[in-house]
């Protein structure tokens, strides 16, 4: 069974990385949940605009820049999930140490990269 990954900063824009990682999670049978600025559907994976208080989280995956995501920490943490990942753009060693101060794995990543070469 595969755990449930959230994509945070969804786009609706296919060329967006977020976009696309999303793709390649169903590609992969991966569940996701999204949360981005504009409501709509990826792939059939709808995109929340609302911060919801899932609880089945395993992985975060972030695609917000470390300015943007300053509004998400306390979200993120809140959500307990076994790791959240970093992708190229978004490495933020203040939000590395809260983390991992909360017992949640921090990687240094590419959400893509892992799927490609079945590392996720």
């Amino acid at each position: 069974m595969n755990k449930t990954t959230l994509v945070l900063g969804a786009s609706l824009k296919p060329e967006r990385y977020s976009n696309i990682a999303i793709n390649r999670l169903r590609d992969k049978d991966y569940e996701v949940k999204a949360f981005g600025l504009k409501p709509g559907e990826v792939n059939n994976v709808p995109i929340d605009t609302e911060l919801i208080s899932y609880n089945d989280i395993d992985t975060i995956t972030l695609y917000l820049n470390p300015t943007r995501q300053k509004f998400y920490y306390d979200y993120i943490i809140s959500l307990s999930p076994k790791r959240v990942i970093f992708n190229p753009g978004t490495e933020n060693p203040e939000l590395y140490k809260l983390l991992e101060e909360n017992n949640i794995e921090v990687e240094v990543a590419c959400t893509l990269v892992l799927l490609a070469t079945n590392q996720y």
